[in-house]
């Protein structure tokens, strides 16, 4: 990658992807980072040492790759603006935005453009994120490619077969990190009324969870499980409880009405924009 890169939008996932970048050795006078807040982007150029700009406009006319890291409510504003850039089919637009389809992206742009669509969540902002992406019909591969490096900065990143997967990666990998919080919340909870101390059962189940996401990369998670599951032992009966309590449908359940409200949202958002 040697494009020229203008971030619209500097809020914190936009710092973890420019962070991210610089760590893999991206060249920091390459990126343009634009925002309306001047603090937040004296903070940016004094981090890493890249061009700021409240000129948005200005920003993305240079850039070769435009990384649309606003609110979804205000991406038709944004685009808008935007649009005033001639059409060029090697310019390349990544939106980081929930919820708005690359259909309406690029429409708002003026029509022609080459949209990646990103769904990526929040523990990019350590660069330890899970996104899944998409790209409209005039992305090259060479720009997919591109669209997949950057946002390997901060995690993994997954292409997905339709944009409409996106609402399921919302589903499972967008909202996921709080599943695991609330977890995390219950198992502390427990090991207090069990006797435990609540700074004691707070280290032991947060260091727990992160040694059991550790060790699941890359193996199988079922025979993980298996291995610690003694015949007749303590783990055997905690599994019995949830498989006889319906921990299973209650997660099918939960992810589905999280799916929904995806959908809904993407809806509403759209509507209210007018797409």
């Amino acid at each position: 990658m040697s494009q020229t890169i203008c971030f619209v939008g500097a809020g914190n996932m936009a710092a973890s992807l420019i962070g991210g970048l610089i760590a893999n050795r991206y060249d920091a006078a390459r990126i343009t980072a634009c925002d309306i807040d001047a603090a937040r982007l004296a903070s940016l150029r004094d981090r890493f040492g890249i061009d700021t700009s409240q000129d948005s406009l200005a920003g993305a006319r240079r850039a070769g790759i435009v990384v649309l890291a606003v609110k979804p409510q205000v991406m038709r504003d944004v685009c808008e603006r935007l649009a005033a850039i001639p059409a060029n089919p090697q310019q390349l637009f990544i939106s980081i935005a929930a919820g708005v389809p690359s259909l309406a992206i690029d429409r708002w742009l003026g029509g022609g453009r080459a949209v990646v669509r990103c769904m990526p969540n929040t523990p990019a902002l350590l660069q330890l994120g899970a996104t899944g992406l998409s790209a409209n019909d005039r992305v090259n591969e060479s720009q997919k490619s591109v669209a997949e490096t950057i946002m390997q900065a901060v995690g993994i990143s997954i292409w997905v077969d339709a944009e409409a997967d996106l609402d399921a990666v919302t589903a499972i990998s967008g909202s996921g990190p709080a599943y695991f919080f609330y977890f995390i919340e219950l198992l502390e909870a427990a090991g207090v009324e069990l006797g435990l101390a609540p700074q004691t059962a707070a280290r032991l189940a947060r260091q727990t969870a992160l040694g059991a996401a550790t060790m699941a990369q890359g193996k199988d998670v079922a025979e993980l499980r298996a291995q610690v599951t003694s015949k007749k032992g303590t783990t055997e009966q905690a599994i019995l409880s949830f498989q006889q309590n319906g921990l299973d449908r209650l997660v099918r359940e939960a992810t589905a009405a999280a799916h929904r409200r995806a959908l809904e949202l993407a809806s509403e958002l759209t509507e209210d924009q007018g797409q």
